[in-house]
């Protein structure tokens, strides 16, 4: 089976991979400081818990932050006595090499958002990651990444607005009522649900502009599915597109290897 790993900023998520469905997929939050041992300790609970005894034979990993990947790759090396492929280095294979600017480092979500979304739902589309960064991942007609956006995040901006001002509390992201809010709370709400609906609105027209060209929106990422309430921008709503992603990446560098 395969573990498929997506490290990000705030969370990482592992899922394994039977060759043709999810049997299981579990989030932690990221940290640098966790050491190969308690991820196995960690996982081999859940795996118990779940009743799942097949053995991990393959591994792929996705960071955005580069110093866990270590300690993953001793994971995988340690325990399930297997190389894991990383996107984002030389040994990965790409089904198709993104088109940036030369010397430009892609960030690995952004590559395999692309790689899976081609899969699922063909070219031409633009992906938006509510994220830690919320961002704009444009995939080509034949599947290529070729650039985008990255925007503040909605928790970010939350955190930021209440360390900026001390008056100001934290708040929960949440589709407000009305978008006139009458107390404090109910006016933060509003301002960041629909100011990032007005944002994701306002980029996905203007890269469709420059396209120039049909291009359909799918939103993925843990509030993809509020935000969605209150826009007809998404035509796809996709909680797994980025592991989904992962597992494609694998199949491909696995047709590429010889038996």
């Amino acid at each position: 089976m395969l573990l498929a790993i997506d490290c990000g900023n705030t969370n990482t998520v592992f899922s394994i991979w039977d060759g043709t469905a999810f049997r299981a997929t579990w989030r932690m939050a990221t940290d640098h400081r966790r050491t190969a041992d308690e991820y196995f300790v960690w996982l081999s609970s859940l795996m118990s818990l779940n009743r799942i005894d097949a053995r991990i034979t393959e591994a792929i990993i996705s960071s955005t932050v580069p110093r866990v990947v270590f300690n993953l790759r001793v994971l995988c090396n340690r325990y399930y006595d297997c190389r894991p492929l990383v996107v984002g280095k030389p040994e990965c294979a790409l089904p198709a090499a993104p088109r940036v600017d030369i010397g430009t480092t892609v960030g690995p979500d952004r590559l395999v958002n692309a790689a899976g979304a081609f899969d699922r739902y063909g070219g031409d589309l633009i992906v938006v990651d509510f994220g830690t960064a919320t961002t704009f991942d444009v995939v080509d007609t034949d599947g290529a990444y070729i650039g985008g956006v990255i925007a503040p995040g909605v928790n970010l901006s939350l955190e930021a607005l209440h360390m900026a001002a001390a008056a100001l509390p934290h708040v929960d992201v949440t589709k407000p009522q009305s978008a006139i809010g009458t107390n404090t709370v109910a006016c933060m709400q509003s301002g960041i649900y629909w100011g990032y609906i007005g944002l994701c609105e306002g980029i996905v027209r203007q890269i469709r502009a420059e396209r120039d060209r049909p291009m359909r929106v799918i939103a993925t990422g843990g509030l993809a599915p509020l935000f969605e309430q209150g826009t007809m921008l998404f035509d796809k709503v996709d909680d797994d597109l980025t592991i989904h992603g992962l597992t494609v990446i694998h199949q491909y560098n696995k047709e590429l290897t010889p038996a």
